[in-house]
């Protein structure tokens, strides 16, 4: 038994991850190792600051996880349906099968698996990835997938988003993903920038960082959203249509932009209305940064040393 084109014939082919994949597992396991080594010294912070540490790192982590995770998420754009179609092309079988359309930043999953899965006199469940990187070409992996001659549905989809395609959905997603995910490695960036201002006594810039960390995050998910001004073409197979909606990806990077702006906007706030709580907060050791509120408050620094090398008083009496 050889191998064709790296490929054993009588093998199971290897299966790509819908929405988890090894570049998302190792984020997920970078800042769950952050969290916990955070968790292990959490105990020798004393007093209440070890409350408000655990809100502010826990947070944070949350913000800059989630900002890196979805870029190898395919969770983004997605639709389901339970059907009866077609098999194979030119074959009259039909077989009653579950298909999940996968869209992500950087390509696009299709999953088909048979209820039951043993259908045919074989195994009905495949998951196949089709890429839009920059460094990929979508129609050469669908031509191999001809060659493949994977089911007719999966052939179908994957049809749908070449850039031949009379939907146009190619360029779209593939110019929405591009630019998604490059103003989110931006949003990174100011996360990054956020946390060690918010780590020295600037809390105001620390802010403006945050503030433009959700921005940013915010101008990924419109970006991606501008798909939606493309008429979408109809996804009908067999018995059923296909109709995809936003995925958890999408709401959940959403749901990220709003949360950094409303930490942002309430860190600018406190700096000028309730520098003490803020200073209090983020366990600032730096004193009297309330006059710097202010605005045109000057800060006044005493050193000890000046006063004792004061000039004493002396009272002088002249006994006569």
């Amino acid at each position: 038994m050889t191998a064709w084109d790296g490929v054993l014939p009588f093998y199971p082919q290897p299966r790509h991850a819908v929405s988890f994949s090894v570049p998302l597992l190792i984020v997920i396991l970078v800042f769950l190792s952050l969290a916990a080594s955070f968790l292990f010294i959490l105990p020798g912070i004393r007093g209440h600051s070890r409350w408000f540490w655990l809100v502010r790192v826990l947070l944070s982590l949350f913000i800059g996880a989630e900002i890196v995770a979805v870029h190898f998420s395919g969770d983004w754009f997605v639709g389901r349906v339970w059907t009866n179609t077609s098999y194979k092309a030119f074959s009259p079988s039909r077989v009653q099968v579950h298909v999940g359309l996968h869209v992500g930043l950087a390509g696009v999953n299709i999953t088909l698996r048979g209820t039951p899965r043993q259908q045919l006199n074989e195994t009905i469940d495949y998951n196949e990835r089709f890429t839009w990187r920059l460094n990929e070409d979508y129609t050469k992996e669908y031509v191999h997938a001809l060659e493949k001659g994977l089911p007719d549905p999966v052939l179908y989809l994957a049809e749908k988003f070449t850039p031949s395609s009379p939907c146009g959905l190619y360029h779209q997603y593939h110019l929405a993903g591009h630019y998604a995910a490059a103003t989110l490695w931006v949003a990174f960036c100011f996360w990054i920038i956020a946390n060690a201002l918010l780590s020295m006594p600037a809390p105001l810039y620390g802010g403006l960082a945050l503030l433009t960390t959700g921005a940013f995050t915010l101008f990924g998910v419109f970006a991606f959203a501008s798909i939606s001004s493309v008429p979408l073409c109809h996804f009908r197979l067999g018995s059923a249509v296909l109709t995809p909606y936003y995925g958890a990806s999408f709401w959940l990077t959403l749901a990220t932009g709003i949360l950094s702006l409303l930490l942002g906007g309430a860190v600018v706030i406190l700096h000028y209305t309730r520098p003490g709580a803020l200073r209090s907060f983020l366990d600032l050791s730096v004193k009297d940064c309330s006059n710097q509120a202010k605005g045109n408050s000057p800060l006044i620094l005493n050193n000890p040393q000046h006063e004792q090398l004061k000039t004493p008083d002396l009272n002088i009496t002249t006994l006569l």
